[in-house]
């Protein structure tokens, strides 16, 4: 999440007075000002005269996230700009605010879903499998890490689909066609498509911002032939104005299926987006229609 998205995802969410938004836009703004530094929730509380308490449940019913959430979200978006800036992942690390590298690698599975470095380097040193079937919904992508799942996409032309994976790991120490180590996953994802299993359940290697992780998990937990409107799963999170925040976490997820925003809707019912088409869509919610859980 780049600094523009983290402000984008971090609006105010829910009502709230006029005073009450501004004591946290001027919390938001403490925290956004230390460059580096991070503040703690006491800190923040007596600069601005108010209990920690109560700013921590203000802070969360308008933002959605708690105040270290949102710093932590403000600082992974410094840390991978500084990166991509050609920073090294030691000046990323102090820049960013942690104390020490050990802190950020402890926090990449979450963070990145890689190392620092790969993912600053388009997924430098990664090496991925992957395989490419027909399916229900035309050919199928899927691709792992020795870790777990790391891509997934629909489409009509293997040679795009083997373009768009480059596309995402440019760096990669290899990207390989490997029919039988990649064997298992496609098959539980082709189950799923063809809607003998409710859930492809499959370890993933994704990077995913803490709201991003918020939004998927409760894409997953959406039964089989259920649906939820944008605005549902915002108000599931406490954020019921972040409708927006969470089509757009639905929008980059890299392993859609396994993850399975196609169950997400409009407000009014209506399919929205999707990033392989609203006929596979619509195709989709058919079949679990047909298959509930």
């Amino acid at each position: 999440m780049d600094m523009h998205k983290a402000r984008s995802a971090a609006k105010p969410q829910a009502k709230a007075s006029a005073r009450q938004l501004e004591l946290v836009r001027r919390a938001c703004g403490l925290i956004d000002a230390q460059e580096g530094e991070r503040l703690t929730l006491a800190e923040i509380s007596h600069q601005l005269d108010v209990s920690p308490w109560h700013l921590q449940r203000l802070f969360k019913r308008v933002m959605g996230v708690s105040p270290r959430d949102y710093a932590d979200a403000r600082r992974n978006a410094a840390f991978r700009k500084q990166l991509k800036d050609g920073e090294s992942v030691a000046q990323a690390t102090y820049g960013a605010g942690y104390g020490s590298s050990s802190r950020v690698y402890e926090r990449a599975e979450r963070m990145l879903g890689m190392t620092p470095a790969s993912y600053a380097k388009g997924g430098k040193g990664a090496v991925i499998v992957y395989d490419i079937v027909a399916s229900p919904l035309g050919r199928l992508l899927v691709a792992a890490t020795a870790k777990g799942l790391c891509f997934l996409s629909l489409g009509d032309d293997d040679a795009l689909l083997v373009e768009e994976l480059a596309q995402e790991f440019p760096r990669a120490e290899s990207i390989t066609r490997d029919q039988h180590s990649i064997a298992q996953s496609v098959s539980l994802v082709i189950d799923f498509l063809e809607g003998k299993i409710p859930h492809a359940e499959l370890p993933l290697d994704v990077r995913a911002t803490a709201f991003q992780r918020r939004v998927w998990n409760e894409l997953i937990a959406i039964p089989c032939g259920e649906t939820r409107t944008y605005s549902e799963i915002a108000e599931i999170l406490g954020a019921p104005r972040a409708q927006r925040a969470v089509g757009r976490a639905c929008a980059t997820n890299p392993v859609s299926l396994v993850i399975p925003c196609h169950r997400a809707l409009r407000e009014d019912g209506g399919l929205g987006g999707y990033r392989w088409g609203l006929e596979r869509k619509a195709a989709l919610l058919e079949g679990e229609a047909e298959h509930p859980e």
